[in-house]
Formats: structure tokens, C-alpha cells, sequence
């Protein structure tokens, strides 16, 4: 064998690993990651599969740990993540550690970014409006503010909860006039809130694989807590919002509130 035919034998080799590989990942995009997709993978992707008319995001805290925000683009490396809602205040008191960076950087992303506020239904509700209000300063592009209650209190009755949570609401719709956003699990919902907050917009966790989509009237449904997302170390909470990137647009804020 000549020379030249050796080239363009070992030529034709290369073009046809390199078409395989190319094939293995427009198939599936998760070879990039040097992993086999998980049961949890297959199942969001189906899910996103079925709902791709809509826009979808993830919510972060100080438990994702340092992000390589550039390389955060798509869920699996599929699906474009349109907005990200990260945890600012916890209680009274509580801050999320890593909440300023990632605030900061979810804007340098060109993300749709939005704050959460996760309740202790044990501490005083005026005091934990003001703590979400000495961290979050709103831009117009921002969602509006999210109030995460899952727990139950073991100090008071359910009448004084609901009415803490209206009164954290009213002060926190008050000072960024903007309706805030309710985050809850489906049997919490259910049991606790639906009777008394139906009039707010509902973001509802559900991650039963059996769901195909939340039985609420939902605006966002965090359907997973097991996504994969190239820049995040582990696992990140997965969410569809139940309408159109231009939709999405049109909840976010309209002015300045620091």
C-alpha cells in the first residue's frame, strides 16, 4: 500500500468515527457530560419534551454551591433555561450565603432572575418580610418576589399562620407593588392554603412521576429536584412556567425598588 492510499484510508477512517460520534450526540446530549442519563434525566427530558411550548428554569441556593455560571445554558443540554429564582432570606434572620453573587451573576447571564423567601411559620411574619426587603433589591426584568411555605408550625395554629403569610404578603405587595408568587407542595397547597391564597399566583412542587402536569391552576410547577445542568456541581431544582417566553416577560417588574 502506497503512501498515498494509506492516507486516504486512515482520511476515510476519521470522517467515520467522527460521524459516528456526532450521531451519538444529536442523539443524546448527555454523552457530553461522559454519563449515562439517570432514570430521573429520562424522565425530565420527556416532560420537557411534552410542554417544550413553554419556557423553563431552575431555583438555586447556597446548596448548589460555587456555579460556573458560563457554562449554565441548557437542562441535559437540551432545553434553554429561560429564568432562575434564587433563595435570598430564611426566618427573621437568615440569609442565603451565596444569594448576592448569584443575584448578580443570574444578571450578567441575561437570565430572567426572581428572589424567594423560605417562611418559618414559627417566627414573626413582619420581621421576615423586612429581613426579604433588606436583601432584595428589584430591577425592572425581575420576577415578581416568592414566598416558599412548606413547613408546618409547631407553636401556633393554623389561623395564626394563614395570617402571618397574608401579612407578609401584604407588606412585601406593598413595598415592590407587585403581587408576590405562592411556592408550596401539592399536599401542602391542598391542606393549607388553597382555601385562603386562591387569588395569588401558585408556583407548585410536584415530582411524582405519574404527573403530567400539576391538577392546580399552576404558573410555575417545580416538577424535579434531580435536573442536571452543566456549571452545577450535583443535582438543581427543575420548573416549567405555564406560558410563552413572551408571557414570562410580561410578569416581571416594571420599575426599580431598592
Amino acid at each position: 500500500m502506497t503512501r498515498k492510499v494509506a492516507l486516504w484510508v486512515l482520511a476515510i477512517f476519521i470522517t467515520i468515527l467522527l460521524l459516528f460520534a456526532a450521531y451519538r450526540l444529536i442523539k443524546n446530549p448527555v454523552y457530553l457530560k461522559n454519563k449515562e442519563l439517570t432514570t430521573f434525566d429520562k424522565r425530565n427530558i420527556e416532560l420537557m419534551k411534552n410542554h417544550r411550548d413553554k419556557c423553563f428554569g431552575i431555583d438555586i441556593s447556597q446548596y448548589q454551591g460555587e456555579i460556573h455560571w458560563k457554562s449554565v445554558e441548557k437542562i441535559n443540554h437540551l432545553y434553554p433555561i429561560n429564568f432562575v429564582v434564587v433563595r435570598a432570606s430564611m426566618g427573621k434572620d437568615g440569609a442565603d450565603k451565596k444569594f448576592t453573587s448569584n443575584w448578580k451573576k443570574a444578571k450578567q447571564k441575561n437570565l430572567i432572575r426572581g428572589a424567594y423567601h423560605y417562611y418559618r411559620p414559627d417566627e414573626e411574619s413582619e420581621l421576615q418580610a423586612l429581613n426579604f426587603i433588606a436583601k432584595v433589591s428589584l430591577s425592572p426584568g425581575d420576577l415578581p418576589p416568592v414566598l416558599d411555605i412548606e413547613e408546618y408550625p409547631t407553636i401556633q395554629t393554623k389561623e395564626n399562620l394563614i395570617k402571618g403569610l397574608k401579612n407578609w404578603l401584604k407588606i412585601i405587595e406593598e413595598y415592590y407593588d407587585v403581587k408576590p408568587i405562592i411556592y408550596s407542595y401539592d399536599k401542602y397547597y391542598e391542606h393549607i392554603l388553597n382555601e385562603h391564597f386562591s387569588d395569588y399566583p401558585l408556583w407548585i412542587a410536584n415530582y411524582n412521576f405519574d404527573v403530567t402536569q400539576p391538577k392546580e391552576k399552576w404558573l410555575f410547577w417545580q416538577f424535579s429536584e434531580n435536573g442536571s445542568v452543566k456549571g452545577i456541581k450535583g443535582t438543581v431544582d427543575l420548573n416549567i412556567f405555564n406560558g410563552n417566553v413572551f408571557d414570562l416577560q410580561n410578569l416581571t417588574t416594571k420599575k426599580m425598588v431598592y
